[in-house]
């Protein structure tokens, strides 16, 4: 039996000040995050590494995020979220001034990678950190919110981003060093562990054990590479497709920034609304729209037909980043939480690899008609899969409800005695 400490006050309909905190430091993260954008040209520019040498650092940084996912989540249920995040945030910004004072090209690789390790120790730390804190019915509201601070911060680094480049890429790497150590204070100072305390009679269990027999959650995680090869289409076949059509590099630009756009002032708005919905059909539904969004390009040709391709799958976008998270929060024992959260962050990372591959040789062999109807059709079997284990993640997600209130009550006893 595992006793988890009550933080906040239950009955409380606001979200904790914790979370909030949780928020801003995400914010202020991404606010900073200038180097990733700019890696490539900096290597080129200033290094004066060839393309492809610059592109392979650059695919170093990402196995470093990948990898990031299992070790994140080990550490924040065997030592704490609270210590994960700190390691992460202060690590990294350690990582980026050694990245960007390497002269060496083993140096070069091996702090790129650690930049990529370190930087993202933080995405199931926090995820366990946010289901540890809120109530089930709490969860998909602050999910969004998170998913919302992170695209404010990142379409406003984005923009800065350029400007502060024509100064010089180190200043870069400083700024981006500073507002990740301004993000670990902010943990420090208002954040506290909230990892599940268990009792000294419950033995460890093997977490690949465990997670290689939950059916259910393997599936999810399929389902999770499925849609994640969809989303990245818009980051690897769509410039080439919109190419093929005589779109320039700029229109390409336009138009995936309505991603961003839509996602900063909808989302918001959106949070409460998202949560009243049933979680695993809505995830089914938000993975149907993103792939009939990307399946509108079999039919448009201009910067405005993609534009509306872009807003319909942004649409699906935000309901799946609301929705996920709760939905891996339920499916997750409590004292295996933060390597739940880390393994299906690794699903994704998986889709991030398969879609760049897979999109642009099916549009270079099939054409962009077969492309794009075969992302809305993959988006249907998805769709399909998800609803289908509605049953299923509503029973895990009762059994753990369960669970956390019986953990609660023990542990409440426990500090009354």
């Amino acid at each position: 039996m595992s006793a988890v400490a009550a933080v906040g006050n239950p009955a409380r309909t606001d979200l904790p000040r914790a979370f909030w905190a949780l928020w801003v430091c995400q914010l202020v993260n991404r606010l900073g995050s200038f180097v990733q954008p700019f890696l490539v040209l900096y290597l080129t520019h200033d290094r004066h590494l060839s393309a492809g040498t610059a592109g392979a650092v650059a695919a170093a940084v990402g196995a470093g995020s990948v990898a990031a996912q299992l070790v994140g989540g080990t550490l924040s249920d065997r030592i704490g979220r609270r210590f994960t995040m700190l390691t992460c945030f202060f690590g990294t910004g350690a990582a980026l001034i050694l990245l960007g004072s390497a002269r060496s090209m083993a140096m070069i690789w091996a702090t790129a990678f650690l930049v990529g390790l370190l930087g993202d120790l933080f995405r199931p730390a926090v995820q366990a950190t946010v289901a540890d804190l809120l109530k089930p019915a709490e969860r998909v509201r602050a999910y969004g919110l998170l998913f919302w601070a992170i695209n404010l911060g990142f379409s406003v680094s984005t923009v800065s981003a350029g400007a502060l480049a024509a100064l010089g890429y180190g200043l870069l790497f400083w700024l981006n060093a500073g507002t990740s150590v301004i993000a670990g204070i902010v943990i420090w100072t208002m954040v506290p562990e909230s990892r599940p305390v268990l009792d000294e009679s419950t033995p460890q269990r093997n977490f690949l054990g465990v997670a290689l027999r939950d059916t259910v959650f393997l599936l999810m995680m399929l389902i999770e590479v499925g849609y994640a090869t969809i989303y990245f289409q818009g980051y690897s076949t769509l410039p080439l497709a919109m190419s093929d059509d005589g779109l320039s590099s700029k229109i390409y630009g336009l138009v995936i920034a309505l991603n961003g756009v839509v996602i900063v002032l909808v989302q918001p708005f959106l949070g409460r609304w998202l949560a009243k919905f049933d979680r695993p059909k809505l995830l089914a539904t938000s993975m149907l729209v993103v792939g009939l969004g990307f399946g509108l390009g079999a039919v448009v040709h201009s910067w405005w037909g993609y534009g509306l391709s872009v807003v319909v799958w942004t649409i699906g976008e935000i309901g799946f980043a609301a929705v996920i998270g709760a939905v891996f929060a339920d499916l997750a024992p409590i004292d295996l939480r933060g390597r739940y959260m880390g393994l299906g962050g690794m699903a994704f990372g998986v889709g991030t690899v398969v879609g760049p591959l897979a999109g642009p040789t099916s549009l270079e062999h099939f054409g962009p008609a077969v492309t794009w109807i075969g992302c809305a059709v993959l988006g249907l079997v998805i769709a399909v899969g998800q609803w289908s284990l509605a049953p299923a993640l509503h029973a895990r997600a009762k059994a753990t409800a369960a669970a956390e209130a019986a953990a609660a009550e023990v542990n409440a006893g426990v500090a009354s005695a």
